[in-house]
């Protein structure tokens, strides 16, 4: 039963959305934990415990190397093994703010290519070389309520489930998805790799426009996923309006609650 999924919240020195992100998951029927990730490093914890793994928004480490650099790291030395097996279980996983870089950056999303691409007989894949989270547009850090829309088509087939448009705060200084080429862009596109984009109060696409499109993020590309559709990661925070009380407007639609629900139920489906 999705009531009883335990959910592994992921905290970090420097992260600061966890409780939010439990929140989130307790409101759509899960039991989450928040485990340092020393504890994992110590073997006290392990992922195999749980159902569904979060990494929460912050800035993990400070960003000492960069944002979510010094945290992929980690789960390059550390934890590869593991996460592998996670991810391979099917077993969803979720990356806001501060964890889509991290998942980026740790070659995590959109994950390993089927086919990689070759360039002067050198494989090159869209994990590691051909996509990225870069200093906004603007190059000043951005906090605004945005509009973000499911990606028709995604082949994390639970955004099905995400009711109407998502209505959420951003907060980071480098939320600016980028990729090398056109060619990369397509081939993101083509393979339903596009989870959400940023749109217009009226559900149209920002199309570059600011402040709709906050960061400059090529294609208004606010999150993607793998290839497999369980692993997630978007720039927005959802779990900062999972209560109408939250809306800055008023409103009851729009609540990131929904993305929460449709993860959680499809580890229990």
């Amino acid at each position: 039963m999705a009531m009883n999924l335990p959910v592994l919240i992921l905290h970090a020195t420097g992260t600061n959305r966890d409780a939010e992100a439990a929140r989130a998951c307790e409101l759509a029927g899960a039991s989450p934990q928040i485990v340092h990730i020393n504890q994992l490093r110590r073997g006290v914890r392990r992922f195999s415990e749980f159902g569904m793994l979060v990494l929460p928004g912050g800035f993990s480490y400070g960003d000492a190397l960069g944002a979510g650099v010094r945290q992929a790291l980690d789960f390059r030395v550390f934890f590869h093994d593991e996460l592998t097996r996670f991810i391979e279980s099917g077993k969803p996983v979720l990356g806001i703010c501060n964890g889509f870089q991290t998942l980026v950056k740790a070659g995590l999303l959109p994950g390993p290519a089927g086919a990689a691409r070759h360039d002067n007989d050198e494989a090159l894949s869209l994990t590691r070389r051909e996509v990225t989270l870069t200093h906004n547009a603007n190059n000043r850090f951005e906090c605004r309520w945005v509009h973000l829309a499911v990606e028709q088509g995604a082949k994390a087939d639970c955004l099905a489930h995400v009711e109407g448009s998502v209505f959420c705060p951003v907060a980071h200084g480098e939320g600016n998805f980028q990729v090398t080429d056109d060619e990369a862009l397509r081939q993101l596109e083509s393979e339903g790799l596009v989870a959400f984009r940023y749109v217009d109060a009226g559900g149209r696409p920002a199309a570059g426009r600011y402040p709709f499109n906050p960061n400059g993020s090529v294609g208004d590309i606010a999150g993607i996923c793998n290839r497999a559709g369980n692993v997630i990661g978007l720039m927005p925070h959802p779990e900062d309006h999972v209560e109408p009380i939250q809306n800055p407007l008023g409103g009851k639609e729009g609540l990131g609650l929904s993305l929460f629900q449709a993860m959680i139920g499809s580890a229990s489906s």
